[in-house]
C-alpha cells in the first residue's frame, strides 16, 4: 500500500491523474473484485449540469454512460458537450482528434438499467426531492453492490436522499458548479451514514476530474447556496420593490463588489426555477422568514420565464 501511495503521488506530480488514481480508490475496487480505478462513470440527467459532468469525465479519459428520459433531450445534451469541446478546439486547448476521442467515450442511453456497468453514478436531474428519491430507489436496484451513488443536488439533504436506498453508507453529495467544465469547485457532502471510504473515493474522483473538492456538512443549501441564493433573492426583492432596474442592480454588484456577474444575470444562468426550488429548501429547512422566496421570483417561474434556457427571465435572450 505504501509503494502504491508513492507511485500515485509521483504520477500526480507529473500530471498523469487521468490514468492513475489514489491508493484509497485502488483498494476500494480491489476489495470488491472490480477494476483498479473508476473506469466507467454513469451520469443521469443530460441538462447543463449532467452534460457538463459527462464532458469533464470523458475529457479526463473515463468512459461515460449518460442517461435521460428520451432521445430528443439526450441530443440537446450531446450538442452542449460538442459545443463545449469545440470551444476548446477553437482556443487551441484541444485538437480535433482529441475532441473526437472524447466524444467516442460517451454513450447515450434512455434506460437507467444501462447504467448497471458503471463504477460510480452521479445524479444530475431536477432539484426536486420526490423526483430524486424515486430515481435513487431505482438506481439502488440497478447499481452493483458497493458502487457509490452521488447526487449533484445543490440544496437537498444528502441524509434524506441516502435513506431511500439500501446503501446509505455509499451515498454522498457531489455538488459541481455551473458551468462544470470551467468551475473548479466541487462541494463534497457527507450524509449521516456516509463512510470515510466513500468520502475518500469521491474526493479522489473529483481531483482526477481536475476539480478542487471541498468538504462541507449536510445542511440546507450546504455553503454555496446558503450564501448565494439569499443574495439573489434579495436582488429580486430590490427589483420587486422598484429600488432599481435589473441592469442597475447587476451593475452595482459587478462594479461595486467586483462580482463577475450580477445576481439577476446569474439567476437567469442558473434557472429561476432552480433558484426558487433552492429558496424553498432553505425556507422549509430553517423555518426562518429571511429565506422567504420573493413573490416576483415565484411569478416569473409561474409564467415560464426561467432565464436563459426559456429565452426570458430578468432579461430577454
Amino acid at each position: 500500500m505504501l509503494l502504491q501511495f508513492y507511485a500515485w503521488r509521483e504520477a500526480r506530480a507529473i500530471g498523469a491523474m487521468e490514468v492513475l488514481t489514489s491508493p484509497v480508490e485502488l483498494n476500494y475496487f480491489r476489495e470488491r473484485g472490480g477494476p483498479g480505478l473508476i473506469d466507467i462513470v454513469g451520469v443521469i440527467g443530460s441538462g447543463a449540469m449532467g452534460s457538463g459532468i459527462a464532458q469533464v469525465a470523458a475529457r479526463f479519459g473515463m468512459k461515460v454512460i449518460i442517461c435521460d428520459v428520451d432521445d430528443a433531450i439526450l441530443r440537446k445534451g450531446l450538442a452542449i458537450i460538442d459545443k463545449g469541446l469545440q470551444r476548446d478546439v477553437d482556443k487551441e486547448r484541444l485538437s480535433e482528434a482529441e475532441k473526437r476521442e472524447t466524444i467516442s467515450r460517451i454513450r447515450a442511453v434512455t434506460d437507467p438499467a444501462d447504467l448497471s456497468s458503471s463504477d460510480f453514478i452521479i445524479e444530475a436531474v431536477s432539484e426536486d426531492l420526490t423526483v430524486k428519491s424515486n430515481l435513487f430507489k431505482r438506481l439502488d436496484q440497478i447499481a452493483r453492490p458497493g458502487v457509490i451513488l452521488a447526487s449533484n443536488t445543490s440544496s437537498i439533504s444528502i441524509t434524506k436522499l441516502a435513506a431511500v436506498t439500501h446503501r446509505p453508507d455509499r451515498f454522498i453529495g457531489m455538488h459541481f458548479m455551473n458551468p462544470v467544465p470551467v468551475m473548479k469547485l466541487v462541494e463534497i457532502i457527507r450524509g449521516a451514514a456516509t463512510t470515510g471510504e466513500t468520502f475518500a473515493v469521491t474526493r479522489d474522483l473529483a481531483s482526477r476530474l481536475g476539480k478542487t473538492p471541498v468538504e462541507v456538512n449536510d445542511a440546507p443549501g450546504f455553503v454555496s447556496n446558503r450564501v448565494l441564493m439569499p443574495m439573489i433573492n434579495e436582488a429580486v426583492f430590490a427589483l420587486y420593490e422598484s429600488v432599481a432596474t435589473p441592469r442597475a442592480i447587476d451593475d452595482v454588484m459587478k462594479m461595486g463588489m467586483n462580482h463577475p456577474m450580477g445576481p439577476l444575470e446569474l439567476a437567469d444562468l442558473i434557472g429561476l426555477d432552480v433558484c426558487l426550488a433552492i429558496m424553498n429548501v432553505l425556507y422549509d429547512g430553517f423555518n426562518d422568514s429571511k429565506y422567504r422566496p420573493c413573490p416576483l421570483l415565484k411569478k416569473y417561474v409561474d409564467a415560464g420565464w426561467l432565464g436563459r434556457k426559456s429565452g426570458r427571465g430578468f432579461y430577454q435572450y
